[in-house]
């Protein structure tokens, strides 16, 4: 596949292997399919997907990449595809990522968010081959107490939900890991990375805003939301895997001064609601309405999140490309043309990363 991305920073992936966990994923499906618009050599590494319909299903990237269907959990099967491969780069998505399925099932949350992640940070630890590792968590990391200030990559780790409490022990992890044997690689450089929110077209997933939006406005029916005042630092999937790679590229020519953690996410102050999210889908599909349900029933999930990326900023010159507005009607403009134009999956979001990156 030829290059869509117009990034002379990113033209390091050309004609290497990365390896990909979580390639079946939201995310992960759109980072593979940049990485193969890079001309990278790409091995995915995941369970089958959960839901009908995923983007890795409507993209066929079974097709387009090495595709190994395998569990985390299972050191042994992971560890031999590493081997096999012999990546030169790794970036690590798989995981439970959903906050109220982490109250469902706090065990197999922890056993894949945590033990999961300590059989990949082995595999990595024994393959020589890997130089540059992008190790992803999440912004509900931190120790939410809700206060206005957006948060720095050395602030206090925690959480109250399973979900959250397993992505900050995944955290303690990795700097371990890091500062225990990654350190002495002098040409291995390894970074944890946070994001706010990713929206984006192909997300299917439960109790996510943007699916449960779209399949209510397909199916004409009104959308019901549970907490209309949460706020959290929406952004396009593409604006934090832009980061992701553009670190991921950093590590591999000057690996330990770009290690540790790093924040992703639209500027301190961008942060808006749910419902400012259900009202600018609605308002682009005919008879759209957004009604509120909050039920006392529905378990804690806290209500105010920023993230302060100030050192990608400054470091990385990495920035967001797409505003609000942008990354709605971009999201929007995705499932309708899938959904009720017909229109090729793989055609649509290739043609938003030659977008995204101004080609």
């Amino acid at each position: 596949m030829g290059t869509l991305v117009n990034d002379a920073c990113l033209q390091v992936f050309r004609g290497k292997r990365v390896f990909v966990t979580g390639h079946t994923g939201f995310k992960g499906s759109w980072l593979a399919l940049v990485l193969s618009a890079l001309g990278a050599e790409v091995m995915g590494y995941a369970l089958a997907p959960t839901y009908t319909d995923s983007h890795f299903d409507r993209l066929g990237l079974q097709k387009r990449l090495l595709h190994v269907e395998g569990d985390i959990r299972d050191l042994q099967i992971m560890n031999k595809a590493l081997q096999d491969f012999q990546p030169e780069f790794v970036f690590h998505l798989a995981a439970q990522a959903l906050v109220r399925e982490s109250y469902a099932n706090p065990k197999s949350t922890f056993d894949v968010n945590v033990g999961g992640s300590v059989n990949l940070l082995e595999a990595v630890r024994s393959c020589a081959s890997v130089k540059s590792l992008v190790f992803v968590t999440s912004d509900k990391c931190y120790e939410n107490v809700e206060w206005i200030w957006a948060y720095r990559e050395n602030d206090v780790l925690g959480g109250r939900d399973p979900y959250s409490a397993s992505k900050a022990a995944a955290e303690i992890v990795f700097s371990s890991y890091l500062r225990s044997w990654f350190a002495a690689r002098p040409e291995f450089g390894a970074a944890s990375v946070r994001a706010g929110n990713v929206i984006g077209g192909g997300d299917w997933a439960a109790d996510r805003i943007v699916p449960d939006c779209i399949r209510a406005l397909v199916s004409r029916q009104a959308i019901t939301l549970r907490n209309p005042a949460a706020t959290r630092p929406w952004q396009h999937v593409l604006e934090p895997i832009s980061g992701y790679l553009r670190l991921a590229a950093r590590l591999f020519e000057a690996p330990h001064q770009y290690e540790g953690a790093w924040n992703f996410g639209p500027p301190v102050g961008d942060a808006r609601t749910v419902l400012d999210v259900a009202n600018h889908l609605s308002a682009q599909f005919e008879g759209g309405q957004v009604v509120v349900d909050a039920s006392a029933s529905n378990p804690h999930e806290a209500n105010l999140l920023q993230l302060n990326s100030d050192k990608a900023r400054q470091l990385l010159q990495w920035g967001t490309r797409w505003d609000f507005e942008q990354t709605l009607q971009a999201t929007g403009k995705w499932y309708q043309e899938v959904l009720l134009k017909g229109k090729d999956a793989a055609e649509v979001s290739l043609s938003q990363i030659n977008e995204y990156y101004g080609g």
